[in-house]
């Protein structure tokens, strides 16, 4: 996957990158596979905002993915590649034997036309899907579920990817992305290579019309409002925060400041931290 860049003809336009689309199939959605999707600007059940700087952009249609996989060895082919507006990866659109079609989530090197498979019998090759007990140990491995039968929830974002370290117990031990060291029941799936469009994270947006596209709103400085505003606001001219640290708006350590729970249930589940303790 390449990036692509275009002519100098605006200030915006001189540092704007697109990823390269050219490898994907030009085609539309498939109709059965799309579900409405109601904007929520970041508001949960009671009309709160939870998430701040959200609201706007373009609007989109859900594209059904088949995180589950739970249609065992039988062979499906790749009818298309396509972008999803609801996520940085690409998805495929792929047919069974028996006619049905779904999405999933497209491994980096999938082409039109090839077959993929989900089950114990399907061969180690990007696209298809086994049982963590049925992956060799040192392969690398993307949509791992966490409970079987649940549907992928690991690794699921562009270029991303895990390694399979071992199996023991019951356990499989997996290094995500980030370097930490997790055990998953070996009777969960996973899919077999690297989440496909390596590049999005090399993507310069260029100008901030196009984060308002993606539903993105503004975001204003800490240390440009009042006092009344934020713990950083105030001050003559530039001042520092006047904290041992930066804090959020409502005065809650920004940096550093560790948010897992100390006792939490599946803490005895991760080997080693992402931070390496």
């Amino acid at each position: 996957m390449a990036i692509k860049g275009y002519k100098p003809t605006s200030p915006s336009r001189r540092q704007m990158t697109v990823t390269d689309y050219s490898v994907l199939s030009k085609v539309e959605p498939e109709k059965s596979l799309l579900e409405p999707l109601k904007k929520k600007s970041g508001r949960n059940s009671y009309g709160r905002i939870t998430v701040r700087h959200r609201g706007g952009g373009n609007r989109r249609k859900y594209r059904v993915i088949d995180f589950k996989r739970d249609k065992e060895n039988m062979n499906a082919t790749v009818q298309t590649l396509e972008y999803d507006p609801n996520r940085s990866a690409f998805i495929a659109l792929v047919q069974y034997e028996d006619g049905e079609k779904r999405y999933i989530i497209a491994p980096n090197g999938l082409k039109v036309g090839d077959v993929v498979c989900a089950g114990a019998e399907a061969d180690i090759k990007p696209g298809n899907a086994l049982k963590l007990v049925d992956i060799p140990v040192g392969t690398f491995i993307h949509a791992i579920e966490l409970y079987p039968g649940k549907g992928a929830q690991l690794v699921r974002s562009a270029g991303n990817m895990a390694q399979l370290m071992g199996k023991e117990g019951g356990y499989a031990l997996i290094r995500l992305p980030s370097g930490e060291m997790r055990k998953v029941p070996v009777n969960c799936k996973a899919s077999i290579g690297q989440v496909s469009n390596i590049d999005h994270e090399n993507v310069n947006y260029g100008k901030a019309g196009r984060k308002r596209h993606m539903g993105w709103r503004p975001t204003v400085r800490g240390s440009v409002m009042n006092p009344c505003d934020h713990p950083h606001g105030g001050g003559e001219g530039k001042s520092p925060v006047g904290r041992p640290g930066p804090v959020t708006p409502w005065g809650k350590p920004a940096l550093g400041y560790k948010t897992r729970k100390s006792h939490n249930r599946t803490d005895k589940y991760i080997v080693k931290r992402r931070n390496g303790k």
